[in-house]
């Protein structure tokens, strides 16, 4: 764990984030008491459900059918 007064880490704030990001605990004083911590995020792990959407979304029978020729014209700048 590092301790470091205000003014460092105003002046290597982003020299801390990033370490504090890789794991290591800073601890910020003021006049030489501990005032704050810079610590790392907790990574959430997001579990995905297979099928959590089913019946919600609905995709268009002509989906992938061709597109009209003015709708291509206007992609191409025509």
């Amino acid at each position: 764990m590092q301790t470091v007064n205000i003014h460092e880490a105003k002046t290597q704030f982003s020299r801390l984030v990033d370490a504090a990001a890789n794991g290591e605990e800073i601890v910020i004083a003021k006049a030489g008491k501990p005032a704050a911590r810079l610590v790392p995020m907790e990574r959430v792990k997001v579990t995905r459900r297979f099928g959590g959407l089913k019946g919600k979304i609905r995709i268009a029978d002509d989906f992938d059918a061709p597109l009209p020729d003015h709708v291509i014209a206007a992609f191409e700048g025509r």
